[in-house]
C-alpha cells in the first residue's frame, strides 16, 4: 500500500502532529515502509503459534482483585499541594 501526500497530511492532522509542507512527502514515504512491512508480517504463517508474553516462558504474576482503601491516606494526602477534611482541593472550574 503506498501513502501519498494528501493522507500523509491527514495522518498527521489526525495524530495533532504539525509537519511542514517540504517534509510531507518523506512522511508519506516513511508511512509506506511501515505499512510495506506490516504486509510482509501478515504472510507469515501463525497457524498453531501460542501467544506469548515473553520471549522467555514465564507467568505474569498476579494479586487479589480486592478493592481497598490503600490504608494510608494520610501519607497520600501529604503530597497534595492543599488537603481539607481527608480531600484533595482542586480549583473551582464549574461556576
Amino acid at each position: 500500500m503506498s501513502i501519498d501526500r494528501e493522507t500523509a497530511r491527514k495522518v498527521a492532522h489526525l495524530a495533532r502532529i504539525g509537519v511542514a509542507e517540504e517534509a510531507l512527502d518523506d512522511l508519506a514515504r516513511e508511512l509506506s515502509a511501515v505499512l510495506g512491512f506490516v504486509e510482509q508480517l501478515m504472510e507469515v504463517n501463525v497457524e498453531g503459534v501460542e501467544p506469548m508474553v515473553s520471549v522467555t516462558p514465564m507467568t505474569l504474576k498476579k494479586r487479589r482483585d480486592e478493592v481497598t482503601d490503600g490504608g494510608y491516606p494520610d501519607k497520600i494526602l501529604a503530597n497534595a499541594p492543599l488537603a481539607r477534611e481527608g480531600f484533595f482541593v482542586v480549583p473551582k472550574v464549574v461556576e
